[in-house]
């Protein structure tokens, strides 16, 4: 396998080996997140929104009422740092938390009007990034990388039992 290269640093001349970094899973994981994430923020730019935002909104629409430790387990989210993230929401007027009205101790999470509406918006917009990303890599090779990212997610979380 050859190495690939990245700019030079300032003093250095020449591209910069990167030795296995290439080679790596991981390393190719990460860089290919990084990028999509910076088209992904692209694409939520007009609606204020990150990722992790889009995706408890999108929960929510899907489970009115869901327990936050749903969600968060959900999502991948500890829950000391899940309650700052759905207090910005709440805050914006996109999520509130209301009484179970079986259970007046247990609070639910749901989205407001203006919630539901700016996920409506905001998932149009994913869906075209997402199509942009799909066109760029053709249809077969799209679902190809998808089966191997749920694979690859699969393997790691039978390591960690």
């Amino acid at each position: 396998m050859a190495r690939r290269t990245e700019r030079a640093s300032p003093g250095r001349r020449g591209p910069l080996d990167l030795g296995i970094l290439p080679g790596l899973l991981g390393y190719r994981m990460r860089r290919a997140q990084l990028a999509l994430y910076q088209d992904f923020l692209a694409a939520c730019e007009p609606f204020t929104l990150r990722q992790t935002q889009f995706a408890v909104l999108e929960i929510l629409e899907r489970n009115p009422g869901a327990a936050p430790s749903a969600v968060s387990s959900a999502l991948g989210i500890k829950r000391t740092n899940f309650v700052p993230l759905f207090d910005e929401l709440a805050r914006r007027g996109l999520a509130e938390r209301r009484a179970d009205p079986s259970d007046r101790r247990a609070r639910g999470l749901f989205l407001t009007k203006a919630g539901a509406a700016l996920v409506a918006r905001a998932r149009a917009a994913i869906l075209g990034h997402e199509a942009r990303l799909a066109a760029r890599l053709g249809a077969d090779d799209a679902e190809t990388l998808r089966a191997l990212l749920e694979r690859a997610e699969a393997a790691t979380q039978m390591n960690e039992s």
